[in-house]
């Protein structure tokens, strides 16, 4: 759907009403005459910074569950110098390294950041997804600065988007108020109207809109590979960065495939568990109450195979070649999981027990996933196999994928160590690496296992850096003394980020090939998911299939 189509679908109050411009006193920062209108923001250290700018109006209240709404332009200069309200989130559950004191939050939350050089003309623009399982995150979380990346010559973009059961709920009553008959992807409707409202206004900003990179990590990367399947995305972005990335099923909209529930499904559920007997009666219930008690019922949000915004599972799409043909920059950490234990299964008794489910489980697969996940040390193998099946078999499969159209594809291993995450038992763990990219080592969380200020870091930091905006400057991932970079089809090449980056080649060899496999004969099959349910608790491996080893 056209983005300027969707307007025609809500009440034009909506768009009139929505995010009214806060009229700025007289300038003192730097102003930008848009498109969408004059913004006024800040000076730092050649640097010109605009935050809260709103992309699209956020439907709300009697309007909950709705496309985003284009916003017409404002007259006076809005002030952009404070973050905007993150979209609405649960409270934490408990202490993570994750977590940041909530911030303050609203359901009228589509807002974005820029940071650009002062002198920028038609540079690279590097447009950042949050992660946070499509749960929690912002924009404007300080890891997030992107002072540090445009310093290197980009234009750099951070999103809201609706989170949650608010941003990823279909129900069949939904679907009836659409034009298309379709509910669910509200989150990542919020992301396609941010790259539009980019490619129309960046260049005011001294971005190129011909030249937009789109990157995440964790849901980030989900959401990145989202758009490169979504039709309604095509064109609006010309590179992608997938940071620990999972490829991971869906439910579709109505019918039960690949052993999900299906969407619209697990809508009615959770509205009877809210309480809520219509509609109207969710509409009326506050955010708060819908975010913060759906998890408890059991409620995950996710994308939803709609056959419009989304076609088909990410992985039929990529078998298809169906997704945006655009070079694609992909890695993940050698510790994912050390932070995720919530999923693993309970280990088994032993290793006979442990060897025993195996066998049962991955028939003829079994020796060759044993070899890599002996029964010797559970633990470890229990972390890499989850680790491996989830995030190292997306990421080579997404570099493979867009080799084959004859893509750039550059693959990495985060696998670098510090003290504080050596005394935890988190070595290189999941999102590790973000604060080595946007340079925010001083920026992270509370709890975030604490980042020496040394030289290694710091080398480390400024070559990640440097290969990350050159792959957005020219789809070349380039350092300066540093090695070059070579693309996955150059003898499945791959950086491997220790103490210092390394190129190496043949990643895990066979492992990547033993996992698609498995998710092959699964897809085949139809009535089972390839998420998590790895090692003991896979389902029985199903019997071979046309295409499939």
């Amino acid at each position: 759907m056209d983005f300027r189509m969707i307007c025609r679908l809500l009440p034009l109050a909506l768009v009139a009403t929505a995010f009214l411009p806060a009229p700025s006193a007289a300038a003192t920062g730097p102003v930008v005459e848009a498109p969408a209108g004059k913004v006024e923001g800040k000076a730092s250290r050649g640097m010109h910074i605009f935050k809260g700018i709103p992309y699209a109006a956020s439907p709300t209240g009697k309007l909950r569950w709705a496309p985003p709404q284009p916003l017409s332009a404002w007259q006076d200069v809005r002030d952009a110098t404070k973050f905007g309200p993150a979209c609405m989130q649960p409270k934490p559950r408990g202490p993570s390294i994750y977590a940041w004191d909530l911030p303050a939050m609203s359901e009228d939350c589509l807002s974005l950041n820029i940071w650009a050089p002062e002198d920028a003309s038609n540079a690279p623009v590097f447009l950042w997804i949050h992660g946070g399982s499509l749960t929690t995150g912002s924009g404007g979380d300080p890891l997030y600065d992107g002072s540090a990346l445009a310093e290197r010559g980009m234009v750099v973009v951070s999103i809201n988007y609706r989170l949650g059961a608010l941003g990823y709920f279909a129900h069949p009553a939904l679907s009836a108020e659409s034009a298309d008959g379709v509910s669910g992807n509200y989150g990542l409707l919020d992301q396609i109207a941010a790259l539009a409202w980019v490619k129309r206004n960046i260049g005011a900003f001294g971005g190129d809109a011909g030249n937009v990179t789109i990157a995440g990590e964790s849901a980030g990367a989900l959401s990145v590979m989202y758009l490169m399947a979504a039709p309604d995305a095509r064109g609006l972005f010309h590179k992608a960065v997938a940071q620990s990335a999972y490829m991971v099923s869906a439910p579709a909209l109505r019918e039960k495939r690949n052993g999900m529930v299906p969407a619209e499904e697990q809508g009615v559920d959770l509205a009877a568990k809210l309480g809520a007997s219509d509609l109207a009666a969710l509409r009326a219930l506050p955010a708060e109450e819908i975010v913060n008690k759906a998890p408890a019922t059991g409620y995950f949000p996710f994308p939803v195979i709609d056959g419009k915004t989304v076609p088909r599972q990410l992985v039929e799409t990529f078998d298809r070649n169906e997704q945006a043909p655009v070079p694609i920059l992909a890695g993940f950490n050698a510790g994912e999981i050390r932070s995720l234990r919530f999923l693993l299964p309970k280990a088994p008794a032993d290793a006979d027990a442990y060897e025993a489910a195996i066998r049962a489980n991955y028939g003829e697969f079994a020796d060759a996933f044993l070899v890599r996940y002996p029964a010797k040390d559970i633990d470890e193998s229990m972390l890499a196999a989850t680790r491996d099946a989830m995030y190292g078999w997306t990421s080579e499969r997404l570099v493979s994928n867009q080799a084959a159209l004859g893509q750039p594809a550059y693959l990495y291993l985060f696998d670098h160590g510090y003290p504080a995450t050596q005394q935890w038992k988190l070595h290189a763990f999941h999102a590790a690496e973000l604060p080595f990219l946007f340079d925010t080592a001083s920026k992270t969380p509370p709890l975030w296992p604490k980042i020496p200020d040394k030289l290694a870091e710091r080398k480390l930091i400024d070559a990640m850096g440097d290969y990350w905006a050159s792959f957005a400057r020219s789809g070349r991932p380039r350092a300066k003394g540093q090695p070059d970079w070579l693309s996955y089809s150059e003898d499945r090449a791959f950086m491997h980020f220790a103490d210092e980056p390394h190129m190496r080649h043949n990643l895990f060899p066979g492992t990547a090939a033993l996992h698609e496999a498995v998710v092959c004969r699964r897809l085949a099959a139809g009535d089972m998911p390839w998420n998590w349910n790895v090692g003991i608790i896979s389902p029985p491996l199903p019997p071979k299939a046309e295409g499939c080893q």
